[in-house]
């Protein structure tokens, strides 16, 4: 029997708790719960015996590795694995692992649900403006991005993408227009959202020159990473530009300065975009499925520290 440690600051919701300590059961594995820790002792403590663990946007860094002595195995529930220190868990032979796909549809109906809400002004009894017939560009044509495009779709938008990463044609294959470059996005795209990750070429990479290519009453959208935001330069550049608006799923470091531009700028007040009982079950479950494999099997087709 191995010891599987489930660790989260941000709980699952109960049904996916349930679903995930089903499929460990059933594997003949042990789970062991450590939900809301406040203080990080916790959690150095609960790693010190367990072969492997399940995350969502909790820090393992060098210490917590270094404390899991028999640590086998990290699954971070989610797409993002930027809070895992991939080249220590490397060092110790620990592979880290997450589960692609599984929140898409979760953050792209956020996306939508704040692009509503900002055009719409807030439901506050004046007229707003509709998303049909609006270009619609995505940065990066990953999982998320995809499910963007295909809402989008739905409210009649027209889409474009570009990923450095992604080719033309299979953009092109999924019946988004692709774009030779960001500048072309964003030069084209009424509303532009954020799909990249948060690597050395990424952050601080949406600037001031980048944004400032959109066209007049352009809306920025950022469910990504709070990294990938240059503040001081869009906050100038919200300052030169009054017509343009910025819509995110990660509150900015410099979030006050940003509230004083009022109805132009809404942030949630925490990450909210795979907080779906839906999208917890998916991940969770998945998370779970990983780890049985790999320990039985010694599978590591999701592993992201090769």
């Amino acid at each position: 029997m191995h010891k599987i440690l489930v660790a989260t600051v941000k709980p699952f919701a109960p049904l996916a708790v349930k679903g995930i300590q089903k499929e460990i059961k059933d594997a003949g594995n042990q789970m062991i719960l450590l939900e809301k820790y406040t203080d990080r002792a916790q959690l150095l403590k609960a790693v010190s015996d367990v072969e492997a663990m399940i995350v969502r946007s909790d820090k393992i860094d060098a210490e917590v590795l270094d404390a899991a002595k028999k640590l086998k195995i990290v699954v971070r529930a989610g797409a993002g694995f930027d809070t895992i220190d991939l080249n220590h868990a490397k060092s110790k032979g620990v592979v880290v692992e997450n589960t692609p796909g599984q929140n898409a549809n979760a953050v792209a109906e956020l996306v939508f649900g704040l692009l509503v809400y900002m055009v719409r002004n807030f439901y506050n009894g004046k007229s707003g403006t509709e998303l049909k017939g609006k270009r619609l560009g995505l940065l990066a044509f990953g999982n998320v991005a995809r499910n963007v495009a295909r809402i989008a779709k739905g409210f009649g938008m027209q889409v474009s993408a570009y990923d450095e990463f992604c080719p033309a044609v299979n953009i092109e294959a999924a019946g988004v227009k692709a774009c030779k470059d960001q500048k072309e996005l964003f030069k084209t795209s009424d509303v532009v959202s954020l799909h990249i990750p948060a690597t050395a070429e990424t952050i601080n990479s949406i600037n001031y020159q980048l944004v400032n290519l959109m066209p007049e009453n352009g809306i920025l959208v950022n469910a990504a990473r709070t990294e990938i935001i240059n503040e001081p330069e869009l906050l100038k550049l919200l300052s030169d530009r009054p017509d343009l608006r910025y819509l995110t799923d990660l509150k900015p470091k410099a979030v006050a300065e940003f509230e004083k531009f009022g109805d132009r700028f809404f942030s949630t007040p925490k990450k909210m975009g795979a907080q779906t009982a839906e999208a917890n079950v998916n991940a969770g479950v998945a998370a779970a499925k990983q780890i049985n494999a790999f320990l039985k099997d010694g599978s590591v087709k999701f592993q992201v520290n090769k």
